[in-house]
């Protein structure tokens, strides 16, 4: 192997990520010009570790031994390092390495794999990050185990194997300990990964959002001397005016200002005055922000919030800005929020975090707030203020480069300050990690998101987002997927944020009403059950002229033991003003029960003092008030539903039996390779799907009568007849299939009558058609999965049929699928009643279509080359589901944004 040509550079394996101490590093292949810095690294490594990796105390590596180390093809013959910057002896910027790890193929399928880490960052997890890149390359190489040869005393590393959650194996012979294991994913290795993406993420979140001393970068006082009123300069001005307003705990101190510095700022005169920092706030332009996070890493620094715009939003150039940008950052051990951010800040009792550009930052609550554009946190903002709604923190990520809204539900989960998580999402970089971090914190917390654009189609400028091809409705389906609360607006965001953060979760779906009015009660009874709330017997309206103690009387009556679950409470007065007894009355009530109630009262906004009282263990319960009965409504029914969804089960990974993944992996490695794009013929296809448990009926091609009497004959009859042209194809209503064909007098009849009709709907006078034997009869559905850039693989589901297809009735999923999630596939399309029996048919094998999903979910899920697939007819009947025909199509596949190995951004 050693005289291969070297392959090119696999340059998608480069990676930046995020290690347990929450800093960052950078992961690439090796290259021939790493060899100083791989003696480097052999020659700072303590004589144990040296031991450890190569079974003798080598201090200094040979010409030949660096030579082989770092001279590779990328395909037999892999190495990963993991780098940061360093300087040398007189201050030069050179790259250290502090970690490699490596794998040469030794049979066809296996390679030796081998690790070494610096002392220095040993215990942050680099082993197991590296050992999740380099198991990632050799799937890509073909490679499917790995073996490695330890020392018994090399425990660290038999943990790193033994804790990633892969099958492995391991024996004792002659003093070293020889280790299989085998690199398909295990749901258990994915929940390794997953447990460790979340805590390293929110480790990284926590070093930011505990920041105390702060820097801010400024542009300088311009070829003036003075402020100059660039956006840079107003930006910089901004910080100085919002911590002047309100400090919070933060220290800040200011480099090159953009004019007087005001007074409590610290102001540094240089680099060297800066000292240690926890936070970096850069208004300045593109050009200098660079270097100026190159020069943070002496600061220490945890991350950057970049407020000044100049990147990817204006081009190509700009987007090489950013990724320099990050790439500078990353390998320093820093995250970077923005560019065009807002800031972040938190509300944290004695280290409350002032980095934003807010005047007057929300009050203390337990709302973490994410949002994106610096806009959207004004108005955001500005919200809460109006409404009274503290939040924990508030982050806004501008062209989220880096930080996303990924990170912060990671760091949230484990945050004691916020009870309630809201997201108002521009773009979703990554669909398939935020579903599965979304469907782990929603079990614990509840999650509302609002998004700017319903289809994820649209994409502002300056995002870095994979185009889709995907349908409108798949990232609802996907929100559902997660378990979030979907808010149709920022305004609904905000209304179901209220009841969150100041109510108790509703027991129950039965609502009590009251109004100052019948028609009020009937307007709202109305607007109940559109929210799919039931209406309670307990639910009453106030007379107008009503005294205190007729209202005291009805409100008790209202928040009895059992009368209702929830309630909502709506006070319209034509004339005369209230005393404000209602409120009282209500405000009281709901302390002392802790009945979850949300009003609608004239005058009241918010989170108002009227509607507050205190609970029997001595907290301040709030009601919220909306403007209109109909926001109260709407908002508590989203509430209830949540409250429904978290303790219904929510199933487990589909695992069918009988599943040779790693056969389909051998065979779509080799049909994938031998174009660009394949579609399988029909043998291939069976043989694939039955790598998957999944029966294709056998079709014989025929052009003649004879052919097809000699395949009936071979088949069994009855058999069907059909066309394969693809405009023809299952299509009974145009003739071109014949079905329950009994004898060889109709099968030549029926030959002749197709190709009659192919000769006139195509101009083929001598069409290829297929018999087949006749399935049990049945209802005819639509499988389908596609390959989408941003999405990933995705599952769709349909009634076959032409009304099915003009009206979309297809149902969608992204797998990893649930056994609920396959089920709600099924019975959430229109069409569904027909498969239950619908006008007297008799029920079909619903359990046994389910069964065919779940192995389409999880082959899609395996083949990233599966670029679409199409299983059409699946005729369902009383016992069992036929798949009658199948479309396969393959391409070299492309990595997925959430691939089996951690990467930022993400």
């Amino acid at each position: 192997m050693d005289d291969q040509r070297p392959a090119p550079y696999p340059v998608e394996w480069e990676a930046d990520v995020v290690l347990r101490d929450g800093t960052t590093m950078h992961v690439r292949p090796i290259r021939t010009d790493d060899a100083d810095a791989i003696q480097r690294f052999q020659e700072g490594q303590s004589e144990r570790s040296a031991y450890f990796r190569f079974f003798a105390p080598i201090k200094r590596l040979t010409d030949r031994e660096l030579a082989r180390l770092v001279t590779l093809d990328h395909q037999d013959r892999v190495a990963l390092v993991a780098v940061r910057p360093g300087t040398d002896e007189d201050g030069a910027e050179r790259e250290d390495v502090l970690g490699v790890a490596r794998f040469d193929v030794i049979t066809d399928g296996e390679a030796e794999v081998a690790f070494n880490i610096a002392d220095s960052v040993q215990g942050k997890g680099l082993a197991s990050v590296l050992l999740e890149h380099v198991a990632a390359a050799a799937r890509e190489r073909g490679v499917r185990r790995f073996t490695a040869e330890v020392l018994p005393q090399n425990a660290s590393m038999l943990g790193v194997f033994r804790d990633a959650g892969y099958e492995i194996s391991q024996h004792l012979d002659d003093g070293i300990v020889t280790v299989g294991i085998d690199l398909d994913p295990t749901e258990r290795s994915r929940a390794v990964m997953a447990d460790r993406e979340h805590r390293a993420e929110a480790r990284s979140m926590a070093g930011l959002l505990s920041a105390r001393r702060l820097l801010l970068v400024g542009p300088g006082r311009g070829e003036q001397g003075h402020d100059d009123g660039t956006p840079e300069a107003l930006l910089a001005r901004r910080i100085l005016d919002a911590h002047q307003n309100d400090p919070g705990d933060s220290e800040l101190v200011v480099l090159d200002p953009p004019g007087d510095v005001p007074e409590g700022v610290a102001h540094a005169t240089g680099w060297d005055a800066v000292g240690q920092v926890d936070l970096a706030l850069l208004a300045v332009g593109p050009d200098e922000a660079v270097e100026t996070v190159r020069r943070l890493a002496a600061t220490g620094a945890r991350g950057v919030v970049v407020l000044s715009g100049g990147y990817a939003e204006v081009g190509t150039d700009g987007m090489e800005r950013r990724r320099e940008l990050l790439r500078v950052a990353h390998a320093a051990g820093m995250r970077v929020v923005g560019p065009v951010s807002y800031g972040v800040l938190t509300t944290t009792p004695g280290a409350a975090l002032r980095a934003s550009l807010a005047l007057h930052p929300p009050r203390p609550g337990v709302v973490g707030l994410f949002c994106q554009s610096a806009a959207a946190a004004v108005t955001l903002t500005a919200t809460l203020e109006r409404r009274g709604l503290g939040v924990s923190s508030l982050v806004s990520a501008g062209h989220r480069a880096d930080v996303s809204g990924n990170d912060l539900m990671q760091y949230w989960q484990d945050d004691d300050a916020t009870e309630v998580v809201c997201l108002y999402l521009e773009s979703i970089g990554n669909p398939r990690k935020f579903s599965r971090i979304a469907r782990r914190l929603s079990a614990v917390k509840p999650v509302v998101v609002a998004t700017a654009g319903r289809s994820g189609q649209v994409v502002p400028p300056g995002h870095a987002v994979r185009a889709t091809h995907a349908p409108r409705r798949l990232l609802d389906e996907l929100l559902r997927q997660s378990g979030v609360i979907q808010a149709a607006n920022t305004h609904q965001l905000m209304d179901i944020a209220q009841v969150l953060a100041h109510q108790p979760l509703p027991a129950g779906s039965r609502v009590g009403i009251l109004a100052s009015s019948a028609a009020l009660a009937a307007l709202v009874a109305e607007a109940a059950a559109s929210a799919g709330l039931t209406v309670a017997a307990s639910s009453d309206f106030l007379r107008p002229h009503a005294r205190e103690e007729q209202i005291a009387q009805t409100v008790d009556a209202l928040y009895a033991p059992g009368a209702c679950d929830a309630v909502v409470v709506v006070d319209v007065p034509v004339v005369q003003p209230r005393t404000g007894a209602i409120a009282r009355a209500v405000a009281e009530a709901a302390a002392r029960t802790g009945r979850t109630t949300v009003a609608s009262m004239l005058g009241l906004h918010g989170m108002p003092d009227e509607l507050a009282a205190e609970a029997p263990d001595g907290r301040t319960v709030r009601i919220p008030a909306f403007s209109t009965p109909e926001d109260a409504v709407v908002a508590l029914g989203k509430v209830v539903e949540h409250t429904a969804a978290r303790v219904e089960e929510r199933g487990h990974y589909v695992a069918p039996d009988g599943v040779d993944a790693r056969r389909a992996r051998r065979l779509v490695e080799r049909w994938a390779a031998e174009s660009d794009a394949r579609d399988l013929d029909a043998t291939e296809a069976a043989e694939l799907l039955g790598c998957y448990g999944i029966r294709l009926w056998r079709s014989v091609p025929v052009r003649t009568a004879d052919e097809a009497v000699a395949a009936a004959d071979e088949l069994g009859w009855p058999v069907a007849l059909k066309s394969a042209a693809p405009a023809l194809r299952h299509r009974n209503d145009l003739g071109g299939v014949r079905l329950d064909i009994g004898d060889a007098d109709d099968l030549r009849a029926d030959v002749a009558r197709l190709q009659a009709v192919a000769q006139a709907v195509l101009g083929d006078e001598a069409p290829e058609l297929e018999v087949q034997s006749m399935a049990p009869p049945g209802v005819a559905c639509v499988v389908r999965s596609a390959e989408d850039p941003l999405f990933g693989p995705m599952v769709s589901f349909g009634l076959a049929g032409d009304a099915v297809d003009l009206l979309d009735d297809v149902a969608h999923g992204i797998p990893p699928l649930t056994d609920v999630d396959v089920s709600a596939l099924v019975s959430t399309v229109r069409a569904a009643p027909r498969l239950y029996g619908y006008g007297g048919a008799p029920p079909a094998d619903v359990d046994a279509l389910e069964d065919v999903l779940a192995r389409v979910s999880v082959m899609a899920d395996d083949l990233p080359e599966l670029a679409a697939l199409e299983l059409y007819p699946v005729v369902v009947a009383e016992q069992g589901a036929s798949v009658l025909h199948a479309t396969v199509r393959l391409r070299p596949a492309g990595r997925r944004a959430d691939a089996l190995r951690r990467a930022l951004p993400g």
